[in-house]
């Protein structure tokens, strides 16, 4: 078990240094901006106004369930994961990090797993199976968490591992608290 663990570490660091290692001036510009939270903003703004226009009352109880996805898949990730598993970031790793191209600064000591891409995936999976119905927007804030999860590797603090079971992570959140939501609350409404 623990050597199919190692070269799966040792496979998720090259897979890291590979993908990581291809930029330039333009790509730093870009990462830089789309991992900033604050950029996003405005999109979760229209998102809001969106989803209420659509579903009025029932829209914000949408809305609240995705919060709360998206809070959990934080508390899943940062508060339980990376203090349980004390995975150092790329940046941080004492084999690896002087090779690291890092741009954003380098963050907490532990990296496992992305709470960048689960709160992204929880949001995309929960307003995605709430309006699949009525709204096309669902599926492509499938392809914004997939880039901005994508810009934690590119930056510099993430491996691929890191970002594929945080995207799993609020993938299952996001889907499960929808399902339950489904079965106990928006019957209600």
């Amino acid at each position: 078990m623990e050597l199919t663990f190692n070269l799966l570490s040792e496979a998720d660091q090259q897979l890291f240094l590979w993908l990581n290692g291809v930029h330039s001036p333009v790509t730093d510009f870009l990462f830089y901006w789309i991992t900033y939270k604050y950029t996003w903003v405005p999109m979760y703004l229209f998102l809001f106004y969106v989803v209420l226009k659509a579903y009025g009352k029932r829209g914000g109880i949408l809305l609240a369930v995705s919060v709360v996805a998206v809070i959990l898949a934080d508390y899943i990730t940062s508060g339980m994961m990376k203090p349980g598993f004390e995975r150092f970031r790329p940046c941080h790793d004492p084999f690896i990090g002087h090779l690291v191209h890092n741009t954003v600064g380098c963050g907490g000591k532990f990296g496992f797993a992305s709470s960048h891409a689960s709160t992204a995936f929880a949001l995309a999976t929960s307003i995605y199976l709430f309006t699949k119905d009525r709204l096309a927007i669902g599926k492509w804030l499938f392809v914004w968490a997939f880039v901005y999860a994508y810009s934690r590797v590119a930056v510099g603090v993430h491996y691929p591992g890191d970002i594929l079971v945080g995207a799993l992570t609020g993938i299952f959140t996001g889907g499960g608290l929808v399902l339950l939501s489904n079965k106990f609350i928006i019957r209600l409404v």
